[in-house]
């Protein structure tokens, strides 16, 4: 492994177990094993590092989701696939869950920013999923950024907060239920 990737898994590491605004690029440097400055001969700066760690994170989590996707199903039934791998990649990476309380605690605006930076990935990935289903007459013609930005938050809203004021998580078939019975029903041709 070279320098520049034991320096971005190190950063990885400190700004997942520390956050944004906590991590230090001495600590960068201590967990990768390497001076300060060779920290400085890869990235300018600590925001440097941390969009260049985003970058590879939102590669990561398009490879996920392109791994899902089956040309046979419907684009309902591939909607759903990438919805839950996203929601999966949140639940499953560190950074991108501290990154998320360090928002809604801190209000960080470099951290504001990158979570702004992410989710206009994610509904720009969806809206091209939903603009291929209109070539294809698969779904009726829709103001596609506007569906593609209540997918995703309504995925967010039933995959992720309801279980912070419910006693207990949706069950994934639930949740395919209500998103078939409203939000697809209203879109088929």
């Amino acid at each position: 492994m070279d320098r520049r990737q034991e320096i971005l898994e190190a950063a990885t590491k400190s700004f997942s177990l520390f956050g944004f605004k906590a991590t230090t690029m001495d600590q960068v440097a201590k967990i990768a094993n390497v001076g300060k400055g060779t920290i400085y001969t890869f990235f300018d700066n600590k925001e440097d590092l941390f969009h260049a760690i985003v970058f590879t994170m939102i590669n990561q989590m398009k490879a996920e989701k392109d791994a899902v996707i089956n040309e046979r199903k419907s684009f309902q039934e591939n909607a759903h696939l990438v919805l839950m791998k996203m929601l999966e990649f949140r639940e499953s990476h560190a950074l991108l869950s501290k990154l998320i309380a360090e928002e809604k605690e801190m209000q960080t605006p470099v951290v504001q920013a990158v979570l702004i930076k992410v989710e206009r990935e994610i509904v720009h990935y969806i809206a091209e999923h939903i603009d291929r289903a209109i070539e294809k007459k698969e779904i009726r013609p829709v103001d596609v950024q506007l569906v593609a930005y209540l997918l995703f938050k309504a995925y967010m809203a039933f995959a992720v907060e309801w279980q912070v004021t419910h006693e207990k998580p949706l069950p994934e078939e639930k949740i395919i239920a209500v998103f078939q019975d409203t939000i697809f029903k209203s879109l088929n041709v």
